[in-house]
């Protein structure tokens, strides 16, 4: 008889918990959703900034790399804060705000610097423009408005008046050339040509 009681007590015991649980259950799960805070449906979803209509008509790559060696054995390393690509055969890909670095096999450094270039593919030319700055390794700062970089091997010239500083002191000339004079083991030259004006500045 015992053991029938104790049976019974613990069905007894079951059948309240069937109901119990279910009920604090409930109440725990009203409890939150009253604390909670209330949902904005207008503020849920943020809308997207970026116009993806023009991206698709413009594809566009943010903050691309490029390293390589020209022919001639000089390391070129650039990047860019965005590029777009060429979209149909014979146009050209366009980028902004460039830095670029050209070291020459006899280890000379030269640091590029523009606010936007356009690369020709077929000719493996990049033109910079804008504010275009030229640092090189044995001390000369150069300025121009443009400046043409043969991606294929070291020639930088820049078409256009330069002005400069250097260890001569300051330097304006028509126009600018770097590159690897003539022969095997000739060495890479910085020459200013045209109407070339130097204010020397001893030190």
């Amino acid at each position: 008889m015992a053991a029938r009681r104790a049976f019974d007590g613990w069905s007894r015991a079951v059948g309240w918990l069937k109901v119990a649980l279910p009920l604090t259950a409930l109440g725990l799960l009203s409890t939150l959703f009253l604390v909670s805070n209330r949902i904005d449906p207008e503020a849920a979803i943020p809308y997207a900034t970026v116009d993806v209509e023009s991206r698709m008509r413009e594809p566009r790559i943010t903050k691309p790399a490029y390293a390589g060696t020209t022919a001639d054995g000089s390391a070129l390393v650039m990047q860019a804060e965005e590029a777009r690509p060429a979209t149909s055969d014979g146009a050209d890909s366009t980028a902004l705000r460039i830095t670029a670095s050209l070291t020459t096999p006899d280890g000379k450094r030269t640091d590029l610097v523009s606010e936007t270039a356009r690369l020709d593919s077929a000719t493996g030319l990049l033109f910079l423009s804008g504010k275009v700055r030229i640092d090189n390794s044995t001390g000369y700062r150069i300025e121009s408005d443009a400046l043409t970089a043969n991606l294929r091997e070291t020639r930088l010239v820049s078409d256009t008046p330069v002005s400069a500083t250097g260890p001569a002191g300051r330097i304006t000339a028509d126009t600018m050339v770097l590159s690897r004079g003539s022969g095997a083991d000739a060495p890479y030259l910085l020459v200013f040509k045209g109407r070339v004006k130097l204010v020397y500045q001893p030190k």
